[in-house]
């Protein structure tokens, strides 16, 4: 194919960016613009009103109706870091994917991308924390690959993994559900994961440890639907965190969210953190939280349900769902003035997950 036409067919201009960017692995605008105008238009993906975490399979003949299918990368640096390391990011990164779609995880697969020299001690540990975090989820590995390249090519390693889960309920639980009226709960406090990496990073020092919030959240999901409560929604907030996760819904859905930033909790340690390193606490990667739209009249109950598992023990509303609109997100702050809260144009925090 010759640049001429591949710069006419291309739905990216080549001109704007004729290069991968940092950016684009990082949860805000250019990752969603690389997936809108590549890869779905490449692969002949669904409309984004379906678009979740996980695919969504019909099943036909297999005594199964829908399946849960997902996959994930996780290239984090440092390997290890206070509350988890690369191992039990990829199982409960993978893992909560699925429980987004409100599946019950059943099998991962994993890929290991191994650099020359790195100490099979490391190697060691990382299995064992995968296979610690596979039997807290209640999920199995139960197949794999391995490559080794260059030294100096791969920073150690790099991780992959997918998993298949069952959805034996009938909620369509996607944006498509979202409703005027839900409300929006959140499950725990935002920014611990990111704020863990780069504290280890740069080597911060507070009173006391930052700790990621890596965890699997099967147990708070399964606990709603099982409890029957009537959940429209849901998302893990990783990349951009939970601002980056409230405007791709409002977005997909084509509604008017509203946020309390007074009811959002963020550690105080975290706050600090942010402060000093000049960042938003809501545009900062989790690894063990979530939002979930409920109707309005199930959201006490919805947190009550949610609190039983220790993944949610704090969970809270923080907004509600105002109307049929642009599809915007507006945050209400401490001092009252309302502003829009929007995608992030550039990488915030390289290598958090």
């Amino acid at each position: 194919m010759t640049t001429d036409l591949l710069s006419a067919t291309c739905p990216i201009p080549l001109n704007d960016y004729p290069t991968v960017l940092m950016a684009h692995g990082g949860g805000g605008r250019l990752m969603n613009q690389l997936i809108e105008r590549i890869f779905a238009t490449a692969f002949g993906l669904p409309d984004q009103r379906e678009r979740h975490d996980s695919a969504v399979i019909d099943i036909v003949g297999l005594g199964i109706e829908r399946l849960a299918f997902t996959t994930d990368s996780f290239v984090v640096k440092p390997l290890f870091f206070p509350g988890g390391d690369i191992g039990s990011l990829a199982v409960n990164g993978t893992v909560n994917d699925l429980a987004m779609a409100g599946a019950t995880p059943l099998s991962l697969s994993t890929g290991f991308i191994l650099e020359e020299g790195l100490p099979i001690e490391t190697l060691w540990r990382i299995a064992l924390s995968m296979r610690s975090a596979a039997d807290a989820a209640g999920v199995k590995i139960v197949t794999g690959d391995t490559k080794v390249v260059d030294r100096g090519k791969g920073d150690g390693v790099y991780i992959n993994t997918a998993g298949v889960g069952v959805i034996d309920h009938d909620l369509v639980i996607g944006p498509q559900s979202v409703r005027p009226g839900d409300a929006v709960l959140l499950s725990g406090d935002v920014g611990r994961h990111g704020m863990a990496i780069m504290a280890q990073r740069e080597g911060l020092e507070f009173e006391s440890t930052i700790h990621s919030d890596c965890a699997p959240l099967v147990g708070a999901v399964r606990n709603l639907i099982d409890t029957g409560v009537d959940v429209h929604c849901m998302r893990d907030l990783t990349r951009g965190g939970l601002a980056s996760g409230l405007v791709e819904i409002a977005s997909s859905a084509g509604v008017v969210v509203r946020i309390d930033e007074r009811a959002v909790p963020v550690d105080d340690q975290v706050s600090a953190a942010c402060e000093i390193l000049g960042l938003d606490p809501l545009y900062v990667a989790n690894e063990g939280c979530f939002v979930a739209f409920v109707p309005q009249a199930q959201a006490h109950y919805a947190l009550s349900v949610m609190r039983r598992d220790p993944a949610a023990a704090h969970a809270v509303q923080i907004g509600s769902v105002d109307s049929v609109g642009d599809g915007v997100v507006l945050l209400k702050s401490a001092i009252g003035a309302e502003r829009i809260m929007d995608l992030l144009s550039g990488e915030q925090l390289p290598r958090i997950c």
